[in-house]
């Protein structure tokens, strides 16, 4: 039963692999103090209501809706439309929705080619029709209807307008309950802010001292070809750890844990393309001058755009890799 008396939130998942829920249930003992202060009205990996519940409700009745999750199928489209009609304020929440995620690496192909890889090609597939999934499908008179799959993985803000940003993958629970706190208190920064510290990874990493102030590196490691040492840079020891080029917020989690920073919490607002901003500051980690060298560290990193676009690919100047085949659908 709703209580009129608290502000009411709404959670809603897209296309995830469903961290960010996660990231609310280790709240832990604090989730008490969240469901105590608000009336959670919408969170269907949760609890049982249902979209004709939000759709039912006034617009702008709901306080806050935190949405997660890329935005791939007309459905996530339709629910980021709703939860906007529906909500004061739009948070997108999580890497996914904030810059893409994961998901958004689905951008290197068109939706044709996924379809081929996932019901056609894979040698697990017995297929010979070669059957793919249609929107529709009527049989003994009763229409089976599904979502359209679009060709573009889009971040939230490409589809309706957001209020505020809370980056990661997922978002640490210190993070969601500091802009829970925010909210609650009227403590929000300016509208379209990240809800994270503006300031680089390495400023909060516990190795920051041992960072030299030039490195000269011929080649990148990954984490299992080498022995860390954990009271070393990583970067300084061949280590692909993008943390001078990410925002901070997550208390360098990786780092502490001898892992790399891969780029989750984005960059900061001085960035304009997340990717240019980690090649150059990787780049100018380089010993190498000549075509030959430069070639021979770069060959050291097996997957440039796994690697420099791993959650902001939708976000950033590049967007998507042009499809030749449906260039009208590329365009969505």
């Amino acid at each position: 039963m709703s209580n009129p008396t608290k502000p009411q939130v709404a959670f809603y998942w897209c296309a995830s692999c469903g961290g960010c829920e996660e990231a609310v249930v280790d709240l832990a003992d604090g989730v008490l103090a969240v469901v105590d202060a608000v009336d959670i009205i919408f969170w269907p990996v949760a609890l049982d209501f249902k979209r004709s519940d939000v759709e039912a409700r006034p617009d702008g009745s709901i306080a806050v809706a935190f949405v997660n999750g890329a935005v791939r199928t007309s459905e996530q489209e339709e629910m980021a439309h709703l939860m906007r009609r529906k909500a004061q304020v739009l948070i997108a929440f999580g890497a996914c929705s904030h810059l893409g995620g994961i998901p958004g690496l689905a951008n290197l192909w068109d939706r044709k080619t996924i379809f081929r890889g996932s019901y056609s090609d894979p040698p697990s597939v017995v297929n010979p029709e070669g059957t793919l999934p249609q929107e529709s499908w009527q049989e003994d008179g009763r229409m089976t209807t599904l979502p359209a799959f679009r060709d573009t993985v889009r971040t939230l803000d490409q589809v309706v307008e957001v209020d505020y940003y809370i980056p990661g993958c997922p978002p640490t629970p210190k993070l969601l309950m500091d802009a829970v706190q925010a909210i609650l208190t009227g403590a929000l920064p300016p509208r379209g802010s990240v809800l994270a510290p503006d300031i680089a990874l390495c400023d909060q990493c516990h190795l920051k001292a041992t960072k030299p102030d030039r490195l000269l590196l011929t080649s990148f490691k990954r984490p299992h070809q080498v022995l860390i040492d954990p009271e070393t840079c990583l970067l300084a020891q061949g280590l692909l750890c993008l943390g001078p080029a990410t925002r901070a917020g997550c208390e360098a989690l990786c780092p502490s844990g001898n892992m790399p920073c891969s780029g989750c919490f984005g960059p900061t607002s001085r960035v304009h393309d997340v990717g240019a901003k980690l090649i150059s500051a990787v780049g100018s980690a380089f010993d190498a001058s000549s075509p030959d060298a430069i070639e021979a560290v770069l060959s050291t990193i097996p997957d440039p755009v796994g690697t420099f676009y791993r959650y902001s690919l939708p976000a950033s100047r590049l967007r998507r890799k042009v499809s030749q085949a449906a260039p009208a659908e590329a365009a969505q």
